[in-house]
């Protein structure tokens, strides 16, 4: 996902909430770790991908078991340094197994399958929700085009920002303003998420 004028433009040009929002954000400079086996353990055990994170469980986890990037190989390490630290609910272990298993038994070339057949992969790992596989496509494979209608913080932002009522139609209203953004949704979605994080260290500063 490489960040370009012409996409920002676009973005302002079709959008009069976005547009203000490109002028004063920066988006805060990620780096992909690509590997979707590490980034859906993070979103199981945390409920929340890394990138994202604010309580940096995982990566305590990870450090605490001296990994750097958790593996089908290394997953016992950590389940043995870290994991008998962490209460875990029964469905949340029996994801992890699932997607442990699965790996163990498959070999993707994730880079070179379409959105879709991503989204048709994860999402026959029982326990594997839309959400997550979202967060796969949008963080970890840098995908253009991923736009996470159930993402808490995104609806939250889009009644406040968009003026749209929580009760009705929500997820529908939001992808109608999605739209406007193809096919770059997900510079929208990271700039939205971005003016979250920019509002709270503007609130700090008064």
């Amino acid at each position: 996902m490489c960040m370009g004028l012409s996409i920002t433009s676009d973005l302002s040009e079709k959008d009069d909430v976005l547009k203000p929002i490109i002028e004063v954000v920066n988006l805060p400079h990620l780096v992909s770790t690509q590997d979707v086996f590490h980034d859906l353990m993070s979103c199981i055990i945390e409920q929340q991908i890394h990138y994202r994170s604010t309580k940096k469980t995982f990566a305590k986890l990870l450090q605490k078991s001296e990994i750097e990037l958790l593996t089908p190989d290394n997953f016992s390490v950590l389940e043995e340094k870290a994991l008998t630290d962490v209460k875990l609910s029964g469905r949340k272990y029996e994801t992890m197994v699932q997607v442990l298993e699965f790996f163990q038994q498959n070999a993707i070339d994730w880079q070179n399958i379409t959105d879709e057949e991503v989204r048709k992969t994860l999402g026959s790992i029982k326990g594997v929700g839309k959400w997550t596989i979202d967060m796969i496509l949008l963080y970890t494979l840098e995908r253009d085009n991923i736009f996470p209608v159930d993402d808490y913080h995104l609806k939250q932002l889009m009644v406040k920002l968009y003026k749209l009522d929580p009760k009705t139609k929500l997820a529908a209203n939001m992808k109608v303003i999605a739209e406007h953004w193809e096919p770059y949704r997900s510079y929208g979605v990271k700039y939205l998420l971005a003016f979250k994080e920019f509002e709270k260290a503007q609130a700090k500063l008064k």
